[in-house]
């Protein structure tokens, strides 16, 4: 039986409340756990922002360790979470946020997240942001993966009877993300001039085809190559076309 997935809840935000506080705090000035997770991140954002680019997705919103305010309260104790990564669908795309802010979005969370574990934040990222990700901010779908370990990747969708239900993967290892309507897997290779110290793995997205959805800058070089090849291909027309002038006695500079 296939589980329900779940919608975005507009009601776990008391809107009675008194206005929450204007003074946020969006910069901890805490760096990412390595250059490698940097990277890792905004590979994800720049490629979810093409994809959506290329698929002319405009009501999407992508982004990456920035804070998401969710209540008052949190918001007093200063109780953060500044996901990885995450994607809204449905919402305005070219308004300026330096974080998402749960009161300023018409009570809406982000519908998928990621983040990117380490030996320091792995059991708080399968524990107390699964938990609140899962009963408080309702996230369709949560995936983790370590840069560093090319098998860690873990993935649950929301089901409305029984919580988060892990997903299986495919025969690549590859999960499917049914809100993106993506494959989330590993890509190996250089990005980005990142020392190559061993296999070093990626975690990238794929179309439903298994086609590697692309950073803007690879994008760019495939619609040059596909330029080039069609540049090819009509210079061979035209060698062949002249060369039929010739046996026919014709000089095709004449023409």
């Amino acid at each position: 039986m296939t589980p329900e997935t779940a919608e975005q809840p507009t009601e776990l935000y008391d809107w009675e409340e008194p206005s929450p506080p204007t003074d946020l705090i969006f910069d901890d000035g805490e760096p990412l756990e390595s250059n490698r997770h940097r990277i890792a991140m905004n590979v994800l954002i720049r490629s979810t922002q093409q994809m959506f680019l290329e698929r002319g997705q405009t009501d999407t919103f992508v982004g990456g360790n920035m804070f998401v305010y969710y209540s008052r309260n949190q918001a007093m104790n200063r109780d953060f979470r500044g996901p990885d990564f995450f994607a809204a669908l449905g919402v305005e795309s070219d308004r300026e946020r330096k974080g998402w802010v749960v009161w300023e979005e018409q009570g809406r969370y982000p519908d998928v997240i990621v983040e990117l574990l380490s030996p320091s934040t792995a059991a708080t990222d399968k524990g107390v942001k699964k938990d609140l990700y899962e009963t408080v901010f309702k996230t369709r779908e949560y995936f983790v993966f370590d840069p560093f370990d090319a098998d860690s990747l873990q993935g649950w969708r929301l089901d409305l009877s029984h919580g988060y239900q892990p997903l299986l993967p495919n025969e690549q290892g590859w999960l499917w993300c049914e809100t993106l309507e993506l494959w989330l897997g590993t890509w190996e290779g250089a990005i980005n001039r990142e020392p190559m110290t061993g296999r070093c793995h990626w975690l990238r997205l794929y179309d439903r085809e298994g086609k590697l959805a692309p950073l803007p800058e690879e994008s760019a070089q495939q619609q040059a190559e596909q330029e080039k090849q069609r540049a090819e291909q009509e210079k061979q027309r035209a060698d062949r076309l002249a060369e039929k002038l010739r046996e026919l006695g014709v000089d095709p500079s004449t023409l």
